[in-house]
């Protein structure tokens, strides 16, 4: 579970021209949503301008399930930013729809994390301006 040390700046992620539409969905509607492409079907994340399976311009964004489970994670005991509190740790979730995509636990402690964790997506608030994909335990 990540705690932020309220000294500094609380970093954030980086936007760019391929994730702004990923981040601004997130913001407004409080909810994850991946890229899929329109002609193949594939769902991809990070977001891209092309289908890397079948080459086309042609992505739309689509409610995830926000189910999954956790494919690897890392604890930090050092931290790589001083808006960080430590231990923290860093999961890579793999979703039902066969994406994965890195973020944090928000109701369990480092050491309570395990590899096949069933996971589901929470959108947590961290500032007026930004919001967060992270994780909780899947309620099974």
């Amino acid at each position: 579970m990540v705690r932020y040390n309220k000294e500094y700046p609380i970093p954030k992620p980086m936007m760019s021209e391929d994730t702004k539409e990923f981040w601004k969905i997130l913001l407004e509607k409080k909810e994850l949503h991946i890229q899929r492409c329109k002609r193949c079907q594939i769902y991809m994340h990070p977001p891209r301008p092309i289908c890397y399976n079948c080459k086309k311009f042609d992505m739309e964004w689509v409610p995830s399930s926000g189910k999954g489970t956790i494919y690897s994670y890392v604890v930090y005991h050092r931290p790589v930013h001083p808006g960080f509190e430590v231990p923290y740790e860093c999961i890579l979730v793999e979703l039902e729809e066969g994406v994965r995509i890195v973020s944090n636990m928000v109701d369990c402690e480092p050491d309570e994390i395990y590899i096949g964790m069933p996971v589901e997506a929470v959108v947590e608030q961290i500032s007026d301006d930004l919001v967060l994909p992270k994780f909780k335990r899947q309620n099974t």
